[in-house]
């Protein structure tokens, strides 16, 4: 074989390799693409999955602790409604605080009935040229509804209570002030008496606040003795005021329960006012004390 014909063969062969590697470089070149979408599609495949798991995921997380906090609420008030405060003292009892005073009171004003309401009496028994002798009685009724921003009705009334009587225990000018405690009315009540000196005479008074559940009771009592009349026994009146306390929380506990007296309906929650006394109608003559100035 030639020289030339040596060569000829030699370049046919190299030409015949380079166009094998050529044709396997091209093949690989084309496979590239085919593996970068496959990879795409597959890379697409899972972030769609995931973001699809995720989504559900969150929504699933959301709805399970919007199920996991309910609305707060709170124990419903024991007590739906109030007596009449003109009707919650019998006429005997009426006879023996305020034996002058007309047996029917005079309500106090009130814009919500079924949250507040009051009573007030007066009797002046004239003597003549020996004088007279003062009583003045005051009823106030005042319930709690239970608020879910606020708390329970009874612990409402709980405050107002202790309010009340603190009130009464800091009247400027009081003299010879007592507290006690006094049993067998309601959950809780506390008396406080005092002394004061007015123009007209010298005056005894008795505050009485009582609490039954989510109601507080507030009786103000008080008498003198005008025009040369001998000052009452302030044991008497406290005896006195402690019966009608009684007979008070009793109507207020009738009128919730089953057959009692129809009592007024419930409303949905106490108005803004209702941490001040119902009372409006005591004269200051006849309401020396401070929680009885408040009903005037």
């Amino acid at each position: 074989m030639s020289e030339g014909t040596m060569q000829r063969a030699a370049q046919s062969d190299q030409r015949d390799k380079r166009a094998k590697r050529t044709h396997r470089v091209l093949l690989g070149a084309a496979a590239v693409p085919l593996m970068l979408v496959a990879t795409a599609c597959s890379s697409d495949s899972g972030s769609s999955s995931d973001d699809s798991g995720a989504t559900g995921s969150g929504g699933k997380s959301s709805e399970t602790s919007a199920s996991a906090s309910p609305s707060p609420t709170v124990q419903a008030a024991a007590y739906k409604s109030l007596p009449d405060a003109c009707d919650t003292l019998s006429k005997d009892t009426l006879g023996d605080l305020v034996p002058k005073a007309s047996k029917s009171g005079k309500q106090g004003k009130s814009d919500d009935i079924a949250t507040r309401g009051s009573c007030s009496w007066s009797s002046l028994d004239n003597n003549g040229v020996k004088g007279s002798q003062f009583r003045w009685l005051n009823v106030s009724l005042l319930r709690f509804d239970s608020d879910a921003t606020r708390g329970e009705g009874d612990k409402l009334a709980q405050e107002y209570y202790d309010k009340q009587v603190q009130d009464a225990q800091s009247v400027e000018g009081a003299k010879n002030a007592k507290s006690e405690p006094v049993t067998g009315t309601g959950d809780q009540a506390t008396l406080v008496r005092y002394d004061l000196k007015k123009k007209e005479g010298a005056f005894k008074q008795q505050t009485l606040v009582a609490r039954v559940e989510n109601v507080v009771v507030t009786l103000d009592y008080n008498g003198a003795g005008l025009a040369g009349e001998k000052t009452p026994s302030a044991d008497t009146l406290a005896k006195l005021v402690k019966t009608a306390a009684k007979e008070a929380v009793a109507s207020v506990t009738k009128a919730n329960t089953s057959g009692g007296s129809a009592g007024t309906a419930a409303s949905p929650s106490p108005s803004k006012s209702a941490s001040k006394s119902a009372s409006k109608s005591a004269s200051p003559s006849a309401s020396p004390s401070k929680s009885a100035a408040k009903k005037s």
